[in-house]
């Protein structure tokens, strides 16, 4: 049998802190959790949270997009203003388009998306500069709109375009507005696009950077149309040239368009200001014995043939 002494001895072990969990003057150090822990816990914490926010948004998203707190009306979009030119409603058909798929919220992360694009493919709308959102509730749209230089004479009606070939809306333009523009002749009514798509014949492109050449003395001059020719200058097919008649019946034989490059376009003001300087000189473009073809290609002389004569009245430069 053990004895007293060790009895007491295995108490004493039992009953006394381990030495090591001691501070040095003898005092038990208190548990302590670990920074690993408290990180997890409050990792935890954050995600239950968020799934929790989340899984409330879901329930009521579609609650909050159709509240009529969050839509737009036409006044809430603030849009570039139309010039004279232009009859249609350019933002209410947008927004109308626009709203096909549900109203259009403030909340749509997509909003700015949807608006740039639908005004972009109105045909009026040659840019969308900007779309940004204000506040208040509203959006603003900077936009550049097309501008008509030109009518396309087809049978039946007259065609609007822009510099670019574009056609535009016809129903904007009353026949005497019409009127007012160059016309374009000579070009298949076949070939005409959908509005706010260049017209594909190319003859269309190259009347039009003629008619922006010369709209500063359309009227001035008197001239009435613009008409490709079947062949260019040196008897080939291609590229057309074009001649410009008067409303008294002068043949301005101008040449191929001025097209994309800064050598065309040169040569395009080269020709206006001949034309403006025999005009200035003579004031009309009619002969003494009436009408008369006016070549502007060799230089910087205009060759006068007269209507009435197989040679040229005179050679002149201006």
């Amino acid at each position: 049998m053990p004895n007293s002494k060790s009895r007491t001895e295995t108490k004493s072990r039992i009953e006394k802190p381990n030495a090591s969990a001691r501070t040095a003057s003898g005092k038990p150090v208190k548990a302590r959790r670990g920074p690993a822990r408290s990180l997890a816990l409050a990792t935890l914490a954050a995600g239950l949270l968020v799934w929790a926010g989340y899984a409330i948004w879901q329930s009521v998203r579609e609650h909050v997009f159709n509240s009529s707190h969050y839509h737009l009306t036409l006044d809430d979009i603030i849009v570039t203003p139309r010039p004279e030119w232009i009859r249609t409603d350019v933002k209410a058909e947008v927004v109308r388009d626009a709203s096909v798929d549900g109203p259009l919220s403030v909340l749509d992360q997509r909003l700015l998306h949807r608006l740039r694009e639908a005004f972009a493919l109105h045909p009026w709308v040659a840019k969308v500069e900007r779309v940004a959102k204000r506040s208040p509730a509203r959006v603003e749209v900077d936009l550049v709109y097309r501008c008509p230089v030109c009518m396309v004479q087809v049978p039946g009606g007259l065609f609007p375009v822009d510099a670019e070939g574009v056609l535009l809306l016809t129903a904007d333009f009353s026949p005497q507005e019409a009127s007012r523009y160059p016309r374009l002749s000579g070009i298949p009514l076949s070939t005409a696009p959908p509005p706010g798509v260049r017209w594909p014949d190319e003859r269309v492109l190259g009347g039009a950077e003629i008619a922006v050449a010369l709209r500063d003395v359309w009227h001035e001059m008197e001239l009435h149309h613009i008409q490709p020719t079947l062949t260019s200058a040196d008897g080939s097919s291609g590229s057309p040239d074009y001649d410009i008649i008067t409303r008294h019946g002068t043949r301005i034989v101008w040449g191929p368009a001025p097209g994309a490059d800064e050598s065309g376009r040169t040569a395009a003001a080269e020709k206006v200001a001949r034309l403006k300087h025999f005009f200035a000189d003579r004031g009309t473009l009619e002969g003494a014995r009436g009408s008369q073809d006016l070549d502007l290609r060799n230089g910087a002389e205009v060759r006068v043939t007269p209507h009435t004569a197989m040679q040229p009245e005179e050679n002149a430069e201006f």
